[in-house]
């Protein structure tokens, strides 16, 4: 018989994290715990019974997202700031931003010793409370901290934000996972053996789930409750008047009601507050009270009568408005004027709360606040909604939700017509023109770009006359026309500086800047635009700088400027600026590739890929190097992610979309053995060819590597590319010397690579030479591995050994299920294993894949 406040059968998550907490002691060095379970499977009594053990050793720091409508931006961090008080208190009433936010906390915790940080609720978590966990993961290496966060597994959907987040975070070595299952039968018959349940039927109808099973139990209903729901309103039943008063009280108040508002919501009922502590449907929280678990709140809340419940926000909403003490949660307010229907609040409190989430980088929140004013903006004036949807508009664009950022901006252009405001509507057209070159409509994005600029003939100099100017200097700029890139952005730079308007200055220098870097010129002008943007906190310009720069650098292999990948991903992500950190991500990765990085190229890639939404050029850069790589390692399906790459590149005519296709797609083509074929159409080729002037081309206009190698100069080619560190290309150019030693040489490093197809050709026109002891290289990865598996099953094996299933396997690799299946099936059979258990086992034994240690 369970002892009465037992845990049962989480002894090994409890043994685990007393192992990682010791740990973290001796060696002075973090640790982040990411724990998962459905909802009601008992993360946080997991962790209450956990802490409660530490307390006298380890500082406890804990905060939770909160399950509002729209979540506080930093919720989890606000939490443990009244906990702590102080510089880091401080920090966040400053409203700092995200990367503020972890330095700060770093520099607490390394201060005060080991301490133990629980973040609960991920799956509600706001974007900044994301960045805060994904900057926190690399410093916690070397501070004496455990971060446990908790999340339900069974609540993201394939473009939830936390997904992106979880799959960085456990790629790291400081990152453990650990998940929680529901009780088994055993376990649930233990419980129901204590009041006379039949504990087979209540495992059919809890399905294990803990909650579930103590609800119903405490229920005392007679029969089993068929859902949470029946179990904890069953319980509230047996409750007093004054208790369920209290109880209706604090089920609108997520996540906690504060005790002089419970005072103000439940009058004199508040004397039975008592009652539902006593009997567990409420505990105490600093600073007030909540319920013991959100399943039960909810389970309330929509228990109440639409007018009861109503009334009690509004009441909530008067209360909260003057708070005893401090200044008024602009979320929590946004929050209850939505759900007491008080349209005036929520036009009131909605768009001051968005503008406070975007200063803090939480951008998604931002557009959920200016989308809840517009629901009920409807009788407001015409200049209110179009302020609103730019708004709106603005943050879906930082988010890359940019088919949502086009249409709040053809809406607001709609009232801007309305009311004749002809610089406003210039002004949106060019934010229109923006988001237009993103989706790949390339025609569009000029066409409005000149009609914002046509709107303005008449009218004298204006800050809108100079975003028009650096609108179509970005339009050039995107097209890689130096010319008019400049021409556009010297006006733009003339302007701003008469105006004195820095924004349009910075856009025009990043512009200018960027044709710079493109042509070698340098990256002075771009890290002065970067500067400025800085410094005036133009944070979507900061994003720009760091995306172009890192573009630039990536066309130009400068890898001596390499930094700027990683202080772009950092400053991005502080930034919540998720369109740019992709965009940044995704160079780093062409430029691991170019460094023969290639599995932290296919990586990176694979990062960018999880993340699908609506930018495009960023899946199609990730999928060309996921395609390269395949191609230069000889690795199966090199096709099937630049066939997706060509399909995607063809909605536009733009160079940015197809450049990087057809040259992934040409090396592939040359690595696979295709050759010219087809006389007449390769004769009728090489004639445009030459027509066009492409094979007599003009000095300068090949950069210098290439050049060399077009003229038969491998020697100066490959120092060339030896230089960037481009190994690969290097050896592809010391292959064409006369020189069979510099051959072999280019052969070893091709080999070394793991470059086999390449290597092969070498090999190949070595031996057709007639050099004699052709060296083969090492051994392929089929006989190497001890299962005798290609390196895709492999690969494939390692994901069936964490459990995961065939369809997730074919996301997480880019394939289609089908081709999963017949790896699948592959390895079985080379293991000898009749299910995918033994295969697992098997692989854990041969040393293919880590042993599960984390559940």
């Amino acid at each position: 018989m369970a002892e009465p406040g037992a845990l049962l059968e989480r002894e090994r998550q409890l043994t685990l994290l007393d192992e990682t907490i010791a740990a973290v002691r001796a060696r002075g060095r973090g640790q982040l715990v990411l724990l998962g379970g459905e909802g009601g499977v008992g993360k946080t009594a997991l962790l209450q019974r956990f802490c409660a053990g530490r307390a006298g050793s380890e500082r406890i720091l804990w905060g939770g997202c909160d399950s509002l409508f729209t979540p506080r931006p930093l919720g989890p961090f606000l939490d443990i700031a009244h906990a702590i008080g102080g510089e880091f208190q401080q920090s966040l009433d400053d409203g700092a931003k995200p990367h503020e936010v972890a330095t700060c906390l770093v520099r607490r915790v390394a201060a005060q010793g080991p301490t133990i940080v629980v973040i609960e609720d991920l799956h509600w978590a706001d974007e900044a409370t994301l960045d805060v966990l994904r900057l926190l993961a690399r410093p916690v290496e070397k501070t004496p901290m455990l971060i446990v966060a908790t999340y339900r597994n069974d609540e993201l959907d394939r473009l939830h934000p936390l997904r992106l987040v979880l799959g960085e975070l456990r790629s790291g070595q400081t990152t453990r996972r650990l998940d929680l299952d529901p009780l088994s039968l055993d376990a649930v018959e233990q419980l129901a053996s204590q009041s006379g349940v039949d504990g087979n039927a209540l495992y059919r109808t809890t399905a294990g789930n803990p909650f579930f099973v103590t609800e119903a139990l405490a229920a005392e209903a007679g029969t089993i409750p068929s859902t949470i729901r029946d179990a904890v309103l069953g319980r509230a039943a047996r409750l007093g008047a004054a208790a369920r008063v209290v109880l209706d009280a604090v089920a609108v108040a997520p996540p906690q009601a504060e005790m002089w508002l419970v005072t103000a919501l439940a009058g004199d009922a508040a004397q039975g507050l008592d009652d539902c502590l006593s009997v567990g449907m409420l505990t105490q929280v600093p600073g007030g009270v909540a319920f013991r678990h959100e399943l039960a709140r909810r389970a309330v809340e929509e228990s109440l009568p639409p007018l009861h419940r109503s009334a009690l926000h509004r009441k909530a909403l008067d209360t909260l408005a003057a708070p005893p003490s401090g200044t008024p949660d602009l979320t929590r307010l946004a929050h209850h004027a939505e759900a007491a229907d008080d349209s005036a609040a929520v036009m009131r409190y909605a768009p001051a709360a968005g503008r406070h989430a975007a200063s803090v980088g939480a951008h998604r929140e931002a557009a959920a606040q200016y989308a809840r004013a517009l629901r009920f903006a409807g009788a407001s004036k015409a200049q209110v909604r179009a302020e609103l949807l730019e708004s709106l508009s603005h943050e879906h664009y930082l988010t890359d939700q940019m088919q949502d950022a086009i249409d709040a901006l053809e809406r607001a252009l709609v009232c801007w017509r309305e009311l004749g405001e002809t610089r406003r509507q210039s002004a949106a057209l060019c934010a229109l023109s923006r988001r237009f070159w993103c989706t790949g409509r390339k025609g569009q994005a000029e066409s409005v770009g000149r009609e914002a600029l046509t709107l303005l003939d008449a009218l004298p100099p204006s800050r809108e006359l100079g975003l028009a100017y650096c609108n179509l200097s970005q339009i050039a700029m995107n097209s890689e026309d130096a010319e008019a890139a400049m021409s556009w952005g010297a006006r733009a730079v003339e302007l701003g500086e008469h105006l004195d308007d820095t924004e349009v200055t910075v856009h025009a220098l990043n512009n200018m800047g960027t044709i710079q870097v493109l042509t070698g010129a340098g990256t002075a002008m771009l890290e002065r635009s970067l500067r400025l943007a800085e410094q005036a906190g133009l944070d979507e310009h900061v994003g720009r700088a760091y995306n172009n720069l890192t573009w630039g650098l990536a066309r130009t292999r400068s890898y001596d400027l390499a930094h700027w990948f990683e202080d772009g991903i950092n400053a991005c992500g502080e930034r919540g600026l998720e369109l740019w950190r992709l965009y940044v991500l995704v160079f780093r990765a062409r430029y691991d590739l170019d460094q023969g990085r290639w599995t932290e190229a296919t990586e990176a890639a694979a990062a960018v890929l999880r993340y699908q939404r609506s930018a495009l050029l960023v899946q199609i850069l990730a999928l060309s190097v996921v395609g390269v790589v395949r191609a230069r390692r000889g690795d199966p399906e090199p096709w099937e992610p630049l066939d997706q790459a060509l399909t995607m590149a063809r909605q536009s005519d733009d160079l940015q979309w197809h450049a990087p296709v057809v040259l992934a797609r040409a090396e592939a083509a040359w690595l696979d053995g295709r050759g010219p074929g087809a006389p007449w159409v390769t004769g009728e080729l090489l004639l445009w060819r030459r027509l066009a002037g492409v094979d007599e081309v003009p000095p300068g206009a090949v950069a210098a590597p290439f050049a060399a190698q077009l003229r038969g100069d491998w020697a100066t080619a490959a120092a060339l590319w030896t230089a960037r560190g481009c190994r690969y290309e290097a050896g592809l150019a010391r292959a064409e010397s006369e020189n069979a030693d510099e051959v072999r040489h280019a052969l070893d490093d091709l080999q070394q690579l793991g470059a086999r197809p390449a290597a092969a050709i070498v090999a190949r026109r070595l031996r057709e030479r007639g050099v004699k002891n052709v060296p083969r290289g090492p051994r392929p990865a089929t006989q190497s591995n001890p299962g005798n598996l290609t390196s895709r099953e492999r690969g494939v094996l390692e994901l069936v050994a964490q459990g995961l299933p065939n369809s997730q396997i074919a996301q997480r690799l880019f394939v289609s299920t089908k081709t999963v299946d017949k790896h699948v099936s592959a390895a079985l059979r080379k293991l000898g294993a009749r299910s995918r258990a033994e295969a697992s086992a098997e692989a854990v034994r041969l040393g293919i894949a880590e042993p599960d240690r984390t559940g």
